[in-house]
């Protein structure tokens, strides 16, 4: 095929802009919703629904389970809530899940 050219997309591209939690098959932002953008980390460039979260403003920290991080299936991902940028959590580290 001649001047056709191939979409190439690693997990990195693929997780971008989609929500942490959400079905694979429908993982896009919805406009009714808050979203705060989770950097670096084994979920960097997913979007963290903070709609529901009263204590949205007080919100510092959060321990999402991945199994993408260092400790595998049910570790954490630790990310903290940029001091000038509320809507961004940088990642910490990771963390063993409870069992």
């Amino acid at each position: 095929m001649v001047g056709v050219k191939l979409l190439v997309m690693d997990e990195a591209d693929f997780m971008r802009g989609r929500v942490y939690g959400a079905d694979h098959d429908d993982a896009s932002p919805r406009p009714d919703r808050a979203y705060a953008e989770l950097v670096g980390g084994p979920l960097d460039g997913l979007l963290l629904d903070v709609t529901d979260r009263t204590d949205r403003d007080d919100l510092r920290e959060v321990a999402l389970t991945t199994e993408i991080g260092r400790y595998g299936p049910g570790g954490r991902a630790l990310y903290v809530r940029r001091p000038t940028d509320g809507r961004r959590f940088d990642w910490q580290g990771d963390a063993p899940g409870t069992r």
